[in-house]
């Protein structure tokens, strides 16, 4: 039996927990697997598809430009996204991206070549990975919220981490995807091959969609409806009353950063002519280092629930910035076993700090009326840098054995910043539901009440 809940909150089923965890398992692994998809095309195929007439790096640049775009569209999504879930409802609004990322990621596949449509591909290459932006910036904040509203009190971190848990798997399984097309010969990968991981994320969307239709909505999400204290205009009112935790959520996400760099500007520097590694083995190291992460950050999450969210999301920001430099050094000396270690201390140890805690710390940084409008606009924010960052590191990336140094500092700026961000915002490991989201500033201290209340 679950322990009671504590006064004025809402109690909860381990069953229903656990369920919601697997939901948000699913469909975080589903857009994530489409956007990392996405990414790895960017890094190693689209700048001979849709960029021929762009030759060497100016290709690359293009093609990772594309990959950024993508982040151009999250805010919006964020906003949009975000006020319908604090107003119908968390799991209309999943699955509606569900199916959004999925469309557009089995389109992405079906697109024509520069050479048979000309500059209309890249154009339409543009609009569908726009449209799988949008989905993303509603994806993860819904799932959270979610989550978080189901979880039991002192457990919060850990089934909420579950979402960005199926982040790494969703990345592993792009991997695989590409690790298998990429032993086809080039002629064949660069016509039809790379087509095939687009198209595979219609079985996932298919198992995604099934175990979502069976979500319930939160009991704390359903009584604050059921009392009328929704808000009219969620976006408004969070604005408005927590603007200092919307933006400290944006620094915060600044960490993602490191993500989209040892995702996507990493495979493109190891496998360019500088470096000069294979894409077989780039492929394994980044599955290696998710793997081990699969693990690694539900412990984490474990031990946030014990000691506190800040401590274990600040010590891996500062993590992340120190091994950022072993990592990028490894790959410049193309030597393997180096590379696995740095793989494994940056993603598997450091950045799962992160993954493990802030699905939990945003969310409890904000009250259930705006709890998805809040996390939504304040991550996707922060993100939109985070999309550029390759096409940054790539321009900024120098010459010779230590050109590489300007990426890490890039890098290690980025994991400063969420770090000090962090260490402004209050911790909550303690904090009941009833209680979290009341502002630090005594003048806000009534959350839904701004104008945009009913």
């Amino acid at each position: 039996m679950p322990p009671p809940a504590p006064a004025g909150e809402a109690t909860w089923n381990e069953a229903k927990a656990r369920h919601a965890a697997r939901a948000s398992f699913l469909g975080s692994m589903l857009e994530y697997y489409d956007f990392y998809v996405y990414g790895s095309a960017a890094a190693l195929i689209f700048n001979d598809v849709f960029f021929t007439r762009a030759h060497g790096a100016i290709g690359t640049l293009a093609s990772l430009a594309t990959f950024g775009v993508g982040y151009v569209a999250r805010p919006v999504g964020g906003m949009v996204l975000g006020h319908f879930g604090d107003r119908v409802g968390r799991k209309k609004v999943m699955l509606f991206t569900l199916v959004l990322m999925g469309a557009s990621t089995f389109l992405i596949g079906c697109l024509p070549s520069y050479r048979s449509m000309g500059i209309l591909a890249p154009v339409l290459l543009v609009l569908l990975r726009l449209a799988q932006g949008f989905s993303a910036g509603g994806e993860q904040a819904g799932a959270n919220s979610l989550t978080l509203e189901h979880a039991p009190p002192h457990r919060r971190a850990f089934y909420t981490s579950w979402t960005l848990t199926g982040t790494q798997a969703g990345f592993i399984l792009a991997s695989l995807m590409f690790l298998a097309v990429s032993t086809l010969p080039d002629r064949q990968l660069f016509a039809w091959g790379w087509r095939i991981p687009f198209w595979a994320s219609a079985v996932v969307v298919v198992v995604a969609y099934w175990v979502r239709r069976r979500l319930e909505e939160p009991q704390e999400f359903r009584q604050k409806m059921e009392h009328d204290r929704t808000a009219r205009l969620p976006g408004v009112a969070v604005l408005r009353s927590q603007p200092r935790d919307v933006l400290r959520v944006a620094l915060c996400q600044f960490n993602s950063v490191g993500g989209s760099i040892f995702s996507v500007f990493a495979l493109a520097y190891a496998t360019g002519d500088t470096v000069g590694l294979s894409r077989t083995t780039m492929l394994w190291v980044a599955i290696f280092a998710n793997a081990f992460a699969l693990v690694s950050q539900p412990l984490l999450a474990l031990l946030a629930d014990r000691i506190g969210r800040k401590p274990v999301f600040i010590g891996g920001a500062l993590g992340f910035a120190v091994t950022m430099f072993l990592y990028l050094h490894a790959l410049s000396t193309a030597n393997i076993p180096y590379i696995y270690i740095a793989a494994f201390l940056v993603t598997s140890c450091f950045f799962s700090c992160l993954n493990a805690t802030w699905p939990s710390m945003y969310g409890e940084w904000f009250s259930t009326p705006v709890r998805y409008s809040g996390t939504a606009i304040g991550t996707q924010v922060g993100v939109g840098f985070a999309g550029f960052a390759p096409t940054i590191a790539y321009a900024i990336l120098g010459d010779g054995p230590g050109g590489w140094i300007p990426v890490a500092v890039l890098v290690a700026v980025a994991m400063g910043i969420a770090a000090v961000s962090c260490a402004t915002g209050r911790e909550t490991y303690r904090t009941p539901m009833s209680e979290l989201g009341k502002p630090m500033e005594p003048a806000a201290a009534h959350v839904p009440q701004p104008s945009g209340t009913r």
